[in-house]
């Protein structure tokens, strides 16, 4: 069983996430997307994984979001996508991605989708 989690250990609900994945037995790939960029491609394919529109990858409620004019009605998954890519602060976090689907772990028990029944 593999996982990988968009961590950002600053963030309560990401830690929380990651002790849920270990108390399973799983040590995931932890992925501190804070630190080293996104590509383009890894993010099209989280989206993908995710099924969701790029806007739901995103923190809506952050600042940064509608300063950027992201919450603007004529703002399209392709300008979302450059600011997520520019500012990787936005991202919905913590994301788990795993061999049974991937989830945002908001509330962070929704990762217990995503692991093999103990």
């Amino acid at each position: 069983m593999r996982i990988t989690l968009y961590h950002n250990p600053d963030c309560s609900k990401s830690r929380e996430t990651l002790r849920l994945i270990r108390a399973a037995g799983i040590e995931p790939e932890i992925r501190l997307y804070l630190e080293s960029s996104f590509s383009e491609q890894e993010l099209l394919i989280l989206q993908q994984k995710l099924q969701l529109p790029m806007a739901a990858l995103m923190r809506t409620a952050d600042a940064l979001y509608s300063e950027l004019g992201l919450d603007a009605q004529d703002c399209n998954d392709n300008a979302r996508l450059r600011a997520l890519l520019e500012h990787p602060i936005l991202l919905n976090r913590p994301i788990a991605v795993g061999d049974m689907g991937a989830c945002i772990c908001r509330p962070p028990e929704r990762v217990v989708a995503l692991l093999p029944f103990t």
